[in-house]
């Protein structure tokens, strides 16, 4: 291994290396509670839904966000079929930490890995016959199993379709490369039926023609989370569970049996009352508009809370919805208690996750920062303690 990458892969040790406990002390009130049984719920909800297919669970960014060892870690003994990883990196760390299920390697390998992606038991996804050529010398005498990616309309990684004949006549030429899967990638499972039924069209096409070159790849897989759950026809051989493993739905539409498995809170670190006209925060972006009583959370961009709710999210504090108001900054954000009763220096303070009988999904962060659950999720910083509850 190559000197960037052990410092690459020792740094992401270091992060996987956060308590899964709460500390004998915890100076600071912000942390992440992960919830791992809720996870091991919604893989029993996602195999339900996947029928005969196998689950591959996506455990790429850290798990979303949520702890790649403590995550891939209970997985692997909840009996899931394999993990899916971006990198190398992700795939090292994993095995270094004892998990031994099958692993695949989703965007491919970078920077000449090969040859640690065999002898570390991973399987990556190849679609250019560089990667192929590398492989085959990386094995040697032996076999290495890849599975083949086709581009039918993401148009990002993959053998596109006018490319896959060539593809297939220049593998002839590594016999010691097996094609032991075979996968697509759909753009728009979750809001356009008819797309995806045009990639899934294409897909079939394609896997015929590998088939037909003497091929025979025991996994067959297209479904993301939101195929998974809405296009049968999309399951094949496996399914690639993501976000909705960690209990957020792909799609508009919210999913009752789905346990959201992240809660993010932080505390009340001070309070006060001030005139009408004062205004709060950085730019001055909010003047209150009457008296009023400001909470300051000790959280802020530096922790993953996106600046862009500024003025536009709300927080639980006490069962009560309470709007942020000015800038959230690197640190501490602003929030209007004044129509609450009774808050105080302490109080729990919940920007992600249920309290009382509301919550705050990602989705919700998602629409008001202008984004999408994924990034609200993932972007969590690594400041921010993963506490196991």
């Amino acid at each position: 291994m190559n000197a960037a990458r052990r410092a690459v892969l020792t740094a992401m040790l270091a992060r996987s290396s956060r308590p899964v406990v709460a500390p004998p002390v915890q100076v600071r009130p912000t942390r992440a509670e992960i919830d791992l049984d809720a996870l091991a719920h919604n893989l029993r909800v996602v195999r339900d839904r996947a029928a005969a297919a196998k689950v591959l669970a996506v455990v790429k960014a850290d798990a979303y966000g949520h702890g790649l060892e403590a995550v891939g870690r209970r997985l692997a003994e909840e009996g899931i079929d394999g993990l899916g990883v971006a990198l190398v990196e992700e795939g090292l760390l994993l095995r270094e930490r004892g998990v031994t299920v099958p692993i695949l390697v989703l965007n491919g390998i970078y920077d000449g890995a090969h040859a640690e992606t065999l002898r570390a038991g991973l399987t990556p996804v190849v679609y250019d016959l560089e990667d192929v050529e590398r492989f085959s010398r990386a094995a040697g005498i032996g076999t290495a199993d890849i599975h083949l990616k086709i581009d039918t309309g993401m148009t990002r990684l993959g053998v596109p379709d006018h490319e896959l004949d060539p593809f297939l006549d220049g593998l002839e030429g590594y016999p010691n490369v097996r094609v032991s899967g075979l996968m697509t990638h759909l753009s728009s499972a979750e809001d356009d039926a008819e797309a995806t039924r045009a990639q899934l069209v294409r897909f079939e096409a394609a896997k015929a023609r590998v088939i037909a070159r003497g091929h025979r790849p025991r996994l067959v897989h297209a479904a993301n989370s939101a195929a998974t759950l809405f296009r049968d026809e999309a399951r094949f051989d496996m399914v690639r569970a993501g976000v909705v493993l960690y209990g957020v739905m792909p799609g508009p539409t919210p999913d009752p049996e789905l346990r959201p498995v992240m809660r993010v809170v932080t505390s009340v670190a001070r309070v006060k009352t001030f005139p009408a006209g004062t205004a709060v925060g950085y730019g001055r972006s909010w003047t209150a508009p009457r008296e009023s009583r400001i909470a300051t959370l000790a959280i802020g961009y530096g922790d993953g809370y996106p600046r862009s709710l500024s003025n536009r999210a709300e927080v639980l504090i006490r069962g009560q919805r309470c709007p942020v108001v000015g800038r959230v900054s690197m640190d501490l954000t602003g929030v209007d208690v004044t129509d609450l009763s009774g808050c105080e220096r302490g109080d729990e303070a919940v920007v992600l996750g249920a309290q009382g009988g509301d919550a705050i999904t990602a989705e919700e962060l998602g629409e008001r920062a202008g984004s999408i659950s994924w990034e609200i999720l993932t972007q969590i910083s690594p400041r921010v303690p993963r506490v196991q509850r």
